[in-house]
């Protein structure tokens, strides 16, 4: 059984989206002691921004007519693709940056989808789980003067549950910047509660998870 990790917020310490992916981590892992979770982190080995480009413009050129610059965004994008597709299972942390997903985020999705196994139309990963593990410093409910100015997570259910076929579970935890924040400091209690609610959505996740890999293997 493989769990793929994938985490994407630039703080490797005090991370509300790694901490919450944790939670997926170790109830999968509590299912299935010592199977394999593969990890990649973007912010400590962040993609080369100009990757994506290489490897969409090597799948319109004949390969005897590839740069070597080309041929290694094709091999990138299909290590990337790799990972994914060996997994049983997936979480994705993804905090909420400028309203939109992170640089790194982009690039690894732009990469996977410049895969031909990947590409518009395939969906070799279809009814494959994801836990997509959101954090947002403020609050963009419903009601919230903020409302619908997260871009983020519509486009992510898009790409991985629209375009890749993916089962996909969204996990929010809002108000992450409330403890820094003394403006936000009247809101600490509903912070902690969304985080608290977090994870144990995240739990209830790996454990699903775990329980739908097992059966799949039977």
């Amino acid at each position: 059984m493989t769990l793929f990790r994938l985490d994407t917020s630039i703080r490797t310490e005090g991370s509300v989206s790694r901490e919450v992916a944790d939670s997926v981590e170790r109830a999968w892992l509590a299912a299935h002691p010592g199977s394999a979770v593969v990890r990649r982190d973007l912010a400590s080995h962040p993609l080369p921004a100009d990757a994506w480009a290489r490897a969409a413009t090597a799948g319109m050129t004949p390969p005897e007519g590839r740069t070597p610059e080309q041929k290694a965004a094709v091999v990138l994008a299909a290590e990337l693709a790799d990972e994914l597709l060996a997994a049983d299972a997936a979480v994705i942390g993804s905090p909420l940056y400028n309203y939109g997903v992170s640089q790194h985020l982009k690039t690894w999705i732009d990469l996977l989808i410049a895969d031909p196994r990947l590409g518009p139309g395939q969906q070799p990963l279809a009814g494959r789980p994801l836990a997509l593990v959101v954090a947002r410093g403020g609050g963009y409910g419903p009601g919230t003067p903020r409302e619908g100015w997260d871009h983020a997570t519509p486009w992510l259910q898009r790409i991985f549950g629209d375009s890749f076929g993916m089962d996909v579970r969204v996990v929010v935890a809002e108000l992450t910047l409330a403890e820094v924040n003394p403006a936000m400091a009247d809101l600490r209690d509903m912070a902690a509660q969304s985080r608290s609610d977090a994870h144990a959505l995240a739990e209830a996740a790996g454990r699903d998870f775990a329980g739908r890999a097992l059966a799949a293997s039977a």
